[in-house]
This record gives C-alpha cells, sequence and structure tokens, in this order.
C-alpha cells in the first residue's frame, strides 16, 4: 500500500524531466497525503494538481491504491483502464512492522531523482496502482506503488494504446535499485493516513 509520498522538485526540473512545453502546477507542500491534490500527467492534457483517492459510493474513505492483479475485475477500475496517469515523485513513504512497532521508510531511486507511478484517473481525483515489491524492498512491505520505467512511461499515458499493451508495464521496479531509510527512533505506531500529523 502507498499511503504518503513527496514530490520535492522545482516546476522547471518537472518540465525538463517529463518533456512538457511549459513548467507544471506543483502542490503546496511537499508530502502529500490522501485526499491531498498532487500533480498527474495525462497523454493529451495538460498536466494538472488532481486530488488523490476515487470517491465511490462503498466506502467512506477515498480509493488511493489499486491492486494491478485485479484492475479488471474490479467494476471501480474497469471503466477508467484507458484514462490512465503519471504521478511525478522524488519519494513514497512505507512503514516496516518490527514486532508491535512500525517504522517508517523513505522509498525511492538511488540516483534520487524524479520517477513516476503508473496512475488511474477519473477526471478529477487519481489512484495509485500497486504491485508486489521489487527484491530490495520486500523486507519493508508485501506491496509496493507501481513504478514505470522512464522509456515506459509515454506508452503508459498514450492514448492511442489499450490497456491490454500496457499492462505488462505494472511489474515490481528493476530498471535501478532502490534505496530505503529508516527513520531513528521509529514511530509508534503508523499515523492516521487522512491526518496532518
Amino acid at each position: 500500500m502507498c499511503s504518503r509520498f513527496e514530490i520535492d522538485a522545482q516546476p522547471g526540473d518537472l518540465a525538463e524531466r517529463f518533456g512538457l512545453a511549459d513548467p507544471p502546477p506543483v502542490p503546496g507542500a511537499p508530502e502529500i497525503r490522501p485526499t491531498d491534490m498532487a500533480l498527474i500527467i495525462e497523454g493529451g492534457a495538460k498536466p494538472r494538481l488532481s486530488g488523490w483517492g476515487l470517491a465511490v459510493e462503498w466506502n467512506a474513505k477515498p480509493l488511493i491504491n489499486a491492486r494491478a492483479e485485479t484492475l479488471r475485475e474490479k467494476k471501480t477500475f474497469l471503466p477508467l483502464l484507458e484514462n490512465r496517469c503519471l504521478v511525478p515523485v522524488t519519494t513514497y513513504f512505507e512503514w516496516r512492522k518490527d514486532g508491535p512497532a512500525l517504522r517508517k521508510n523513505r522509498i525511492g531511486t538511488k540516483s534520487r531523482g524524479v520517477f513516476a507511478f503508473a496512475g488511474l484517473t477519473d477526471g478529477e481525483r487519481f489512484t495509485i496502482i500497486t504491485c508486489p515489491p521489487a527484491a530490495d524492498i520486500a523486507h519493508i512491505h508485501d506491496r509496493m506503488p507501481v513504478i514505470l520505467e522512464r522509456r515506459a512511461e509515454p506508452l503508459w499515458i498514450d492514448r492511442g494504446t489499450p490497456f491490454d499493451k500496457v499492462s505488462g508495464l505494472l511489474v515490481p521496479y528493476e530498471a535501478q535499485p532502490l534505496r530505503a531509510e529508516e527513520e531513528t527512533p521509529p514511530p509508534a505506531g503508523q499515523p492516521d493516513l487522512f491526518s496532518s500529523g
């Protein structure tokens, strides 16, 4: 599960990284929590800020993640499979269980550069797709957000490419090693995902 991430980069750097004509809007604070606004990039559309978490009638909390393995089976996600987006990120957070304690980890690429999660959008909000973890972070959690290889990003958001042609991209990230930095001392427990703490 991915429940918090950061996008700590300047608009000009994001424009260069993703080949954008103009610097995109950026959130007011680097750390993004569920329901916050975050930058997304869609094929054929201007980059924009969008709310994190799909609103559904059957759950009071927004759906912030979608499992790659069951996207075609879920009525919530099936209509969105052609509405794909990139979610630019510099770091995401995951909590590792250590007995009764939960230890917060900052996870990103060894290069410490900007990368992109695979996402789906309903036009107003987005969700992040998850998959099994890469080997170098499997000890932290049994899921991770899908990090797309850079060369795969344009294909993921290409509106002319059907989902069946890109579903194979939803795999653990292996383009480069991932780094994990664990907080010391560890927090007493994972905070409420929807709180400001």
